[in-house]
């Protein structure tokens, strides 16, 4: 194992916690068991669990990140993500942001031909320790959750937009932008921070703690692209202005890496295919286009992707309600009406609630069951329209996660 000693030390002769089972903290255990089987160390799952155990005396605490740092007290913890940077960071690329860091770390990753895709995107970064070689580099989705107690950055970091998001989770909205922006702060000289000006909440925040960021900085617009960078992007597959941002960036950080100029990219950015649940076109039927984004968790994504598509003749909104602010999707869908509007959960009536008294005109739909909701599209969608799930809400009143989410929709399409 690459710099086995270095990460062996972290470990070590100390009595250690591991807070949360779920997949990265098996994927501790896992690490813990294989670099030093001797060391006496604790499971707690639960948050009750979690807390009681986090009150007494341990020399680390490896907290699972969807653990928040609230259960655990004010105990200083770390996490996967800290150790594998504490030793790895050097050779990682780090993705962050409210949205969009899934796909744009799997379009860096393919643009670095033999590169190594790991993080939040669904593999634990101490699973792939067996794959590290000196000269590897790794692609690291990361979110808030994983960011938030690092000590070391990685290399070379993207941070791409905030949100509102995860106030569940955090204290307020600060709390969670904080988290974010650790992404640059964590950096040393030398590294290299990405950061998307066209954001107004990121741009106000490095802004502010600019003086604290010790790595190079590199500011981008999609509305300050060369020439030959908006030639570049007409090679993108993907949809929407933001798409086109996740384009940019991936691209500079890769012609960064490779030190390669930029247009040497046209042909790999052209053949990269879209994520699921993103902008996803599940086909047509019933004579209707669908269009799967369930991956859209704020009022944001929502917007981005009805912009993204032009024509939305059907949208699908809301499922859990974690109390982030609306009022940016009722100003929007009051300025771009959309003929049928199906309204799903708490989320969902409280969008409803807002929007009502601009569109008294409408029946929409409210309901909770897509094997319901889905033949009403279809019969209130007119030939030749567009249906588009994109709830701008989390799934968990109903679903595991969006990936459930999306399938379940997809497999009521299917039925018609």
């Amino acid at each position: 194992m690459y710099r086995e000693e270095q990460l062996k030390a972290l470990l070590e002769g100390r009595r250690i916690l591991i807070a949360g089972y779920g997949r990265e903290g098996k994927s501790a255990e896992r690490l813990v068991q294989r670099l030093v089987p001797n060391v006496e160390y604790v499971i707690a799952d639960g948050n009750e669990q979690i807390a009681t155990e986090a009150s007494k005396d341990y020399d680390l605490i490896i907290k699972s990140p969807g653990v928040p740092m609230r259960v655990m007290g004010g105990v200083e913890c770390s996490s996967l993500t800290d150790l594998f940077l504490q030793v790895y960071g050097d050779m990682t690329i780090g993705v962050t942001g409210t949205k969009g860091k899934s796909t744009t770390a799997s379009l860096i990753h393919h643009l670095l031909p033999g590169s190594i895709l790991a993080g939040n995107i669904g593999i634990p970064l101490f699973d792939i320790l067996d794959e590290l070689r000196e000269d590897s580099i790794v692609v690291a989705e990361l979110s808030c959750h994983q960011l938030e107690n690092i000590h070391r950055a990685p290399h070379t970091s993207v941070l791409l937009n905030l949100f509102q998001e995860h106030l569940d989770h955090y204290e307020n909205y600060l709390g969670y932008k904080m988290a974010k922006l650790q992404i640059a702060l964590r950096q040393h000289p030398g590294d290299h921070f990405f950061y998307c000006t066209d954001n107004a909440e990121l741009a106000d925040l490095v802004a502010q703690h600019s003086a604290a960021i010790a790595s190079v900085v590199h500011p981008y617009s999609i509305n300050g692209v060369s020439v030959d960078e908006s030639t570049l992007l007409d090679a993108c597959p993907l949809d929407g202005e933001h798409n086109r941002s996740n384009a940019l960036v991936a691209c500079r950080v890769a012609s960064l890496v490779t030190r390669q100029p930029l247009k040497t990219y046209s042909l790999k950015l052209k053949t990269f295919q879209g994520l699921h649940h993103r902008m996803e076109k599940i086909g047509v039927y019933k004579g209707v286009t669908w269009y799967d984004d369930s991956i859209s968790t704020i009022p944001a994504a929502a917007i981005a992707a009805v912009r993204a598509l032009g024509r939305v003749d059907t949208l699908i909104l809301g499922g859990f309600d974690r109390g982030i602010d609306y009022t940016p999707l009722v100003d929007f869908l009051k300025e771009n009406p959309i003929a049928n509007l199906v309204f799903v959960g708490q989320a969902g009536r409280r969008i409803y609630n807002l929007l009502s008294p601009f569109t008294s005109h409408l029946s929409p739909l409210i309901e909770d069951d897509y094997t319901k909701i889905v033949p009403w599209c279809a019969e209130h969608t007119p030939q030749g329209g567009v249906v588009l799930l994109s709830p701008a809400a989390a799934s968990y009143d109903a679903f595991k996660n969006f990936e459930v989410r999306g399938d379940f929709y997809r497999e009521q399409i299917l039925k018609l």
